[in-house]
């Protein structure tokens, strides 16, 4: 639900208490006591038909969403190579991700958060890469600098997704992105198990761990009453090894 403020003039009246019979150096030529003791008396608030606005034609404000692909992982498990950059189906992995994201088309803005390996000429245009220097310390750092990014754009939320899981579907980007619930933390469910891609509002943002490799997991831990659910379509499983990837293709 949307609430408003409306911004509406009130008359407020002052009142001087002078003492009884003492008018003693009042001044003449404005009828003021020299020092007054006020009383403020304010009529009561204005009260609006079904709680609404009276005033008409103002518009309402409109929430910016952006989202984020965590792409800057080394690929440790997965031998020599990127698996971000291992062909699936004739394209990288990580444009699978990439690309379900952007067919949502429920976004301001896509970026991808890039450190291991360079992702120049590899995502679509218009795509908005942001570098993490500290990708090796683990998954949080990731989602630190896609939430910085996603401040500096003014958006009121992020969604947030892996580069690695090419079963989430473009229909997961967007349920998750226009669910209706309360909680400010969004997850995907997959045949009842939570998952990615994940909203998160700007109002726990801080709340979020700068250091580790887990990114909102460890707030819907501590903080289930933050959390909200969304089933979706698709998978989310990893591609972490080249047998992941040969089973895909």
């Amino acid at each position: 639900s949307t609430s408003s403020v409306c911004a509406t003039p009130l008359t407020v009246m002052v009142i001087f208490m002078v003492p009884l019979g003492s008018t003693e150096g009042w001044v003449t030529d404005c009828g003021a006591p020299p020092d007054p003791t006020p009383i403020v008396v304010q009529p009561p608030a204005p009260t609006f038909p079904c709680g609404r606005c009276l005033t008409e034609g103002m518009e309402p404000s409109i929430s910016r969403s952006g989202a984020v692909i965590l792409a800057a992982g080394g690929s440790v498990r997965f031998g020599a190579g990127s698996k971000l950059l291992a062909p699936l189906h004739g394209r990288p992995l990580v444009a699978h991700a990439v690309q379900a994201a952007i067919d949502a088309g429920v976004f301001d803005e896509v970026a991808v958060v890039c450190g291991a390996v360079p992702l120049h000429g590899v995502v679509p245009d218009g795509v908005v890469l942001v570098p993490n220097p500290d990708w090796a310390s683990g998954q949080a750092s990731s989602v630190h600098a896609g939430l910085q990014w996603a401040e500096g754009a003014g958006f009121d939320s992020v969604v947030v997704g892996l580069g690695d899981q090419p079963g989430v579907t473009s229909e997961a980007w967007r349920l998750v992105a226009t669910a209706e619930v309360a909680e400010p933390i969004v997850v995907a469910t997959y045949d009842g198990q939570r998952g990615n891609p994940v909203r998160l509002h700007r109002s726990i943002w801080e709340l979020l761990p700068i250091e580790g490799d887990e990114g909102a997991r460890a707030l819907t831990r501590r903080r289930p009453e933050l959390v909200g659910a969304v089933p979706c379509p698709g998978t989310m499983v990893d591609i972490d090894t080249q047998e992941d990837l040969d089973r895909w293709n």
